[in-house]
């Protein structure tokens, strides 16, 4: 039998090959998310959905009213299915959830391409973020349950590079679309929405279901055959199985089963529903939703010249700080101070941008600064914010309320992402306030208090296992005692094993003796 020591990553080739598959996922939001902003500065799309507007920087401009709608319906039918994603766990698999997202998807570009009518764009728009919901929110959760605890943060920094790839890949798209003169400048970037959908439902066919759930609904057999074909050969897939039917057991036992007032009412369950709403709500905290749905046409307002190139620019220095992360940040750093230097540096990063602006105008140097600012604000949030937000959301709740957590924490995410997209037009629109990169005014304290927000309550949860994570939140561990606490296993608790707690420095294997789940070295 293999030992942990001996595995590598090219090991878990086949738990690769599965993660990948579901990465696709979140590429396929990312790559929505780049193209909707850039249809909205480019003349083919103003044409038809706009109005001429001699005296704008772009020549024409759209109603605040439609700017609004076309990007926050999204994040609207995104909330509503990622919200009712516990429910619709209770019934459907991971792998059919995600193949009723491709369904969903294209059904709703078809309605897009295929109109030259407002309403049913509307329509399009808030079908493809039920779509989209789906991707986030099942995506990540296959990944939680089905990646062992020492790959799960490559997996979820995976899971946001293809986000931010997405993106990258929607702007270039855009980019050398933009100047055609006719509709075919934003028909070819909605046509390529097809290509994802198609080759994530052939790919899900060849990989096993996410082998917590399985056991949750007690297929405990196919769970085990589903862990056996994601581990090494040798693996201890028994004792991982056990591992995972006994955590699920002792929840129960605990509580009333699997309820969704659980969430709320019982005190362990509901400090862990408040932890992961509150760190996928960091993502819109930050203030990086705007940028991300509104970069061209918010440069292109600003002054900016070629702002379809510069949006670019932006989205590949964001994948550069995914590698950077993927490289040093996740081998050697602790994802709570990560994430708080990630919401300082973005806080300040605003403050600079809306100060400049207000100081100087919309100059070519204030342009050339607010690019420098952008970029290295994507940087630090790609890299220290989006990375973890949705890994410390997906990580923290029980696994027999997981869907429904994660699916209320992905809502509210959605949510405030849908407030911040549906809202921004009224600042950064020149038919209305036209506040412009001011608009960094009302982000800067937001930062601030995310900041704090982490500092005090997350917990640090590298490393561990999901059965590990559950011990200590029943233990009611405060946050700053989780990276220190070792874990004996819910299978090791039931043979009368005690629970240690050790000092920064000392060698928890040795502590721990053949307890193979312990923690890493604190």
């Amino acid at each position: 039998m293999a030992s942990k020591s001996d595995e590598t990553w090219k090991s878990h080739w086949k738990c690769f090959v599965a993660c990948g598959v579901i990465v696709l996922s979140p590429f396929q939001y990312g790559v929505d998310f780049g193209l909707i902003g850039g249809l909205q500065a480019m003349r083919g799309f103003l044409e038809v959905f706009g109005y001429e507007a001699p005296g704008t920087p772009l020549g024409w401009n759209i109603d605040t009213t439609r700017q609004q709608l076309i990007s926050s319906l999204m994040t609207l039918g995104a909330f509503i299915s990622s919200g009712t994603a516990g429910i619709t766990a209770t019934y459907v698999s991971r792998r059919q959830c995600l193949w009723i997202a491709c369904f969903f998807c294209c059904i709703a570009n078809v309605m897009m391409m295929a109109t030259e009518d407002i309403g049913a764009l509307y329509a399009g728009r808030f079908i493809i973020g039920l779509a989209n919901g789906y991707f986030m929110t099942f995506s990540q959760l296959y990944v939680q349950e089905s990646s062992p605890a020492k790959y799960r943060g490559w997996f979820l920094t995976a899971f946001q590079f293809f986000t931010s790839f997405g993106t990258l890949i929607g702007t270039i798209i855009d980019w050398a679309t933009a100047h055609r003169p006719d509709k075919s400048a934003y028909l070819i970037p909605l046509g390529m929405i097809y290509i994802v959908p198609v080759f994530l439902t052939v790919g899900l066919f060849f990989i096993p279901e996410s082998p917590r759930w399985l056991i949750l609904m007690g297929h405990y057999d196919k769970g085990v055959e589903s862990l056996r074909w994601l581990r090494p050969a040798g693996a201890d897939v028994a004792f991982e199985a056990s591992e995972i039917r006994a955590a699920i057991e002792k929840e129960r036992e605990l509580s009333s089963g699997i309820s969704i007032l659980d969430m709320f009412t019982n005190p362990v369950d509901r400090r862990r529903t408040i932890i992961s709403v509150c760190a996928v709500t960091l993502q819109a905290a930050s203030g990086a939703m705007f940028i991300i749905a509104y970069k061209a046409y918010f440069l292109g307002m600003s002054k900016v010249d070629n702002p379809f190139g510069m949006s670019n620019v932006l989205s590949a220095m964001g994948i550069l700080a995914i590698f950077f992360n993927s490289l040093i940040v996740v081998r050697y750093g602790r994802r709570r101070n990560i994430m708080m230097i990630g919401l300082g540096l973005c806080g300040v990063f605003q403050l600079i941008i809306a100060l400049v602006y207000d100081r100087l105008g919309a100059t070519t140097q204030t342009g050339q600064i607010l690019i420098a600012f952008t970029c290295v604000y994507m940087m630090s949030y790609n890299g220290m914010i989006g990375t973890y937000a949705w890994l410390a959301g997906g990580e923290i709740p029980t696994q027999r309320l997981r869907s429904y957590t994660f699916g209320l924490a992905a809502a509210m995410g959605f949510f405030f992402a849908w407030l911040t997209t549906f809202t921004a037009p009224y600042f950064i629109n020149p038919a209305s306030l036209n506040w412009g990169p001011r608009y960094g005014f009302i982000w800067f304290p937001s930062c601030i208090v995310g900041a704090i927000w982490v500092f005090f309550f997350l917990p640090e949860t590298k490393g561990r296992t999901l059965e590990e994570i559950d011990e200590m939140f029943e233990a009611r561990l405060p946050a700053r005692r989780f990276r220190k606490h070792v874990c004996v296993g819910h299978v090791t608790q039931q043979q009368g094993a005690p629970t240690k707690e050790v000092s920064e420095g000392e060698e928890v294997e040795k502590a721990m003796g053949d307890v193979q789940h312990a923690e890493h070295k604190a």
